[in-house]
């Protein structure tokens, strides 16, 4: 009783406060431009209440719409609700036939990822250009007539006001203040969440910590092809170690397998280049362009290795998702350690450090005499597509945040659950890819030759795995209203299989589903009744459970 009375005095707290034209309220604020914060959005005027979209981001979608259109779906028959929604509106695009500008249909093929591109029987299309996603997104906007404001960053150091534990406004660096009833952090940060003083993760946990065996530092365990398979000079002249360090390579020590550190996976640009000669555009000479920091690539070629273009892979109207390959490619290893935390000016620092990096990668693979001539002839026929990014010379907005912070929440999930070996008796939705980490470092092995480390690719053993609903909620009494769909609960291999696009997408709709139930109930994001959540998600038709089982 006494929960009510103090719900129903913030709703008029909340409802007398109106005065003030920096202040605006809405049941829902959701803080994000990503996927999840469209899907989550969608779903709560879906459901009747007033949202608004509090966005740093210009353009909405994250990666969705920032160059990941070659998407990790892993078994695409969990993917329900919006999710589906979505690339179910992709698929209609590519079915009228303007939309195949560079290339016919019917040259296009069907490659997808584990799936093919186009489902005809689902009526779903599962590989887009970025402008593509972008559009439907913005038809949600349209359609839906959400609130959203553009280019709004939340006050980090005094931005967040909380009347015990519930959050009663974020404040932007604008200056401008927004009031709600719940609160949703989808940014792939988590600065919403850790401003609100919820608990939370950076970096990879010892295995002893979850009993996990994937987790912690995985020195000598070489999964895909993204390590060195030939004896490479890390020093700067080969073989002399007092001549220095090539660049990228770390001189620390990698590190006891199994222990925990601060370092996270590498981020990267998913590119979007093309090879039709009126839709590409030569790759930029960065203004303060090095080839010796390629060097090392330099010495992989001539080892004889030549997987270039393996992760071109092809989006429709002759273009490309190009994402990371091999020892030495476009993830920048080792320098995005400190981003999680970083201040916003010290973020755009090391998102234009990376933007130079892979820019220089690309002029350095296609123009540098060291660099063999069957892959500078490759390369020229490549270029950045033209059509797409138009406002930031082709370059994609978003850079890939693979993994930042991660909430220590109601439940944290772990590889257990992701190999089903628990029950999970709350699932909001279900995950089903890889437990997928990119390399986290690149370091000298005691023979002194160079080799990377952190790349996993462990397949749930059982399949689809569900997720639960207590990884979206911090633990009762750290805030009582507020959810988190993408910075989700998980211990760090976990985490390498939830974070993918539809998972979040589909995690943004079930948030939105448990903080309307919230509302009208009148109770914290942790009491929310798990059999009137369960009964809305199957409604709007998330699926919960294995299909095949």
């Amino acid at each position: 009783m006494i929960r009510v009375v103090l719900f129903l005095l913030l709703c008029c707290h909340l409802a007398c406060s109106t005065s003030d034209p920096n202040t605006y309220e809405a049941d829902l604020i959701i803080y994000g431009g990503t996927s999840a914060a469209v899907t989550a959005a969608v779903q709560a005027k879906k459901s009747g209440k007033s949202v608004i979209v509090v966005s740093p981001d210009i353009h909405l979608g994250g990666l969705s719409s920032g160059g990941l259109g070659f998407t990790d779906t892993g078994d695409k028959s969990v993917i329900g609700g919006l999710s589906r929604d979505f690339y179910h509106r992709v698929y209609l695009h590519y079915e009228d036939s303007s939309a195949w500008r560079w290339q016919k249909h019917s040259e296009y093929g069907n490659k997808g990822q584990g799936t093919p591109a186009m489902d005809g029987d689902a009526r779903t299309m599962w590989i887009f250009e970025p402008h593509v996603a972008e559009k439907v997104f913005g038809d949600y906007v349209k359609e839906f007539e959400l609130d959203v404001r553009k280019d709004e960053w939340l006050d980090r150091e005094k931005g967040v006001a909380k009347e015990g534990d519930r959050i009663v406004a974020i404040t932007t660096l604008s200056g401008k203040t927004y009031r709600g009833k719940v609160f949703i952090d989808a940014t792939y940060e988590g600065d919403l969440m850790a401003a609100a003083g919820v608990s939370y993760h950076v970096g990879r946990e010892a295995n002893s910590v979850y009993d996990e065996q994937w987790n912690g530092v995985q020195t000598g365990v070489l999964h895909h092809g993204h390590w060195f398979k030939s004896d490479i000079s890390p020093y700067k002249v080969a073989g002399d170690s007092m001549s220095g360090l090539l660049y990228g390579v770390s001189a620390e020590d990698p590190g006891v397998y199994g222990m925990g550190d601060h370092r996270l996976q590498a981020y990267c640009f998913r590119m979007c280049l093309s090879n039709h000669p009126e839709n590409r555009v030569a790759f930029p000479k960065p203004d303060n362009y090095n080839p010796e920091n390629y060097e090392l690539l330099a010495r992989v070629f001539a080892s004889g290795w030549r997987e270039t273009f393996e992760k071109f892979d092809p989006i429709p109207n002759r273009k490309t998702d190009t994402n990371s390959h091999g020892p030495f490619s476009t993830d920048f290893i080792g320098m995005n350690y400190d981003y999680p935390e970083a201040s916003y000016e010290r973020r755009r620092e090391m998102i234009r450090e990376h933007e130079d990096y892979q820019k220089g990668l690309m002029y350095f693979l296609a123009n540098d005499p060291g660099v063999p001539e069957d892959v500078r002839n490759e390369m020229a026929q490549w270029g950045l597509a033209a059509d797409e990014f138009t406002d930031n010379g082709n370059w994609p907005h978003q850079l890939y945040i693979r993994e930042a912070r991660r909430m220590i929440g109601q439940y944290v999930m772990t590889e257990h659950d992701t190999f089903s070996d628990r029950e999970i008796a709350d699932p909001v939705g279900m995950g089903s890819y890889t437990l997928d980490s990119h390399n986290v470092q690149r370091y000298v092995k005691p023979d002194g030759f160079v080799q990377n480390e952190g790349d996993i690719g462990v397949h749930p053993k059982k399949g689809p795995y569900q997720i639960s609903y207590g990884s979206l909620i911090p633990k009762k009494g750290e805030c009582a209203n507020l959810l988190v769909p993408v910075c989700v609960s998980s211990s760090h291999i976990a985490f390498g299989s939830i974070r993918m696009e539809p998972v979040f997408m589909i995690l943004g709709q079930s948030a939105a589903l448990a903080a309307v139930l919230a509302i009208d109930r009148h109770v914290s994001v942790q009491d929310v009744p798990y059999a009137a959540l369960e009964e809305q998600l199957l409604a709007e038709k998330q699926v919960l459970a294995n299909p095949t089982l």
